[in-house]
């Protein structure tokens, strides 16, 4: 029983009965005052119980971090962390690290499986919750390792770019990925970039502008 509604002859009476009846604490509860009573005549005549509807909070951080734990249960692998990085929920993203002596398994070729556990935990977390949240799985540092070689990577092929004049194609990508291509090399008005193709074999061109004469 997620919610209940719930009457007493004060509002404080009514939460308070509805809170015994879940097993929870009011912390761990979302209230909704549908009708705050009235004491009627001397308190006697014609009053009316209050009503309140009492619903189990839904904790995003504890749904998406219970989900992981208990997929990595049943996988074979040992000794699984899962971190909760983030708890602050107020900007609607939610934040876990993975700890695993074979984090190669958990990340997968170029991340494909950390971005599936990630997309997994992200349907969970937002199946369950009336709000939308951002779901972001790291395993010990890869995403940024692996950033910091996309903007290598993006640096490197416009130098090619240029100096072929040719346009250069990279290889198909995620779309997080094809941005951070596109991000690193926006401040750089000698090349363009754009994508092309269709997922999940779309990827990122890179083309050197004409530069005018000196």
């Amino acid at each position: 029983m997620d919610s209940i509604k719930q009457e007493g002859r004060t509002v404080e009476e009514a939460v308070a009965l509805a809170l015994e009846k879940l097993g929870i604490t009011r912390e761990e509860a979302e209230v909704e005052v549908i009708d705050e009573g009235s004491k009627g005549i001397f308190g006697l005549i014609g009053g009316k119980n209050a009503v309140v509807r009492v619903k189990v909070k839904v904790d995003p951080v504890k749904i998406g971090k219970e989900f992981l734990d208990n997929l990595f249960a049943n996988m074979p692998l040992d000794e699984v962390t899962v971190e909760v990085v983030s708890e602050e929920t107020d900007d609607k993203q939610v934040f876990y690290n993975i700890k695993c002596p074979d984090l190669g398994i958990v990340i997968g070729h170029r991340g494909e499986t950390l971005d599936a556990l990630q997309y997994l935990t992200s349907l969970v977390v937002n199946k369950a919750t009336e709000k939308y949240y951002r779901v972001l799985l790291d395993a010990e540092g890869y995403r940024e390792r692996r950033k910091q070689t996309l903007e290598r990577l993006a640096n490197k092929l416009a130098k090619k770019a240029l100096s072929t004049g040719r346009k250069v194609m990279l290889e198909p990508m995620p779309p997080h990925e094809r941005r951070i291509i596109h991000m690193t090399l926006r401040g750089d008005d000698r090349v363009t970039t754009y994508s092309e193709g269709r997922e999940p074999y779309r990827r990122v061109m890179i083309v050197a502008e004409s530069q005018p004469d000196n």
